[in-house]
């Protein structure tokens, strides 16, 4: 635990963060809840970023918690960048401003997808 690591009594730490020791004591053994300004305030009182107290934990974003949805999406992200034409279309097709011009370039290129679905499946 990062207070013991550097020898700081939960008095200490209650009277930085303007709390009873109880309330730490409760804090630690997870019988109340920590509201994220009071993380934040016992990150920056303990110096650690709040992350420090998610270490272990998978994060929601990343798509790596099981989310089969996120890890698909994930997948297929690393796949279409790993091309250099789609590294370039990744950087470029922000830059088409407008909604109706990027439906038109997506329509475009599923159409072109299909085609070559359709043309391959013929050959086999």
């Amino acid at each position: 635990m990062r207070r013991k690591l550097l020898g700081v009594s939960q008095e200490q730490l209650a009277d930085s963060l303007g709390l009873t020791f109880q309330q730490v004591q409760k804090y630690e053994r997870g019988a109340n809840r920590v509201s994220a300004s009071k993380l934040y305030e016992i990150a920056k009182t303990l110096q650690v970023p709040v992350s420090f107290f998610f270490d272990g934990l998978a994060d929601p974003m990343d798509g790596s918690d099981g989310d089969e949805i996120g890890q698909q999406a994930e997948r297929i992200v690393q796949e279409f960048l790993t091309t250099p034409e789609g590294l370039e279309l990744a950087e470029v097709f922000p830059k088409i401003g407008r909604g109706r011009v990027r439906r038109q370039v997506l329509d475009l290129v599923r159409a072109m997808a299909e085609e070559a679905n359709r043309v391959e499946n013929a050959a086999a």
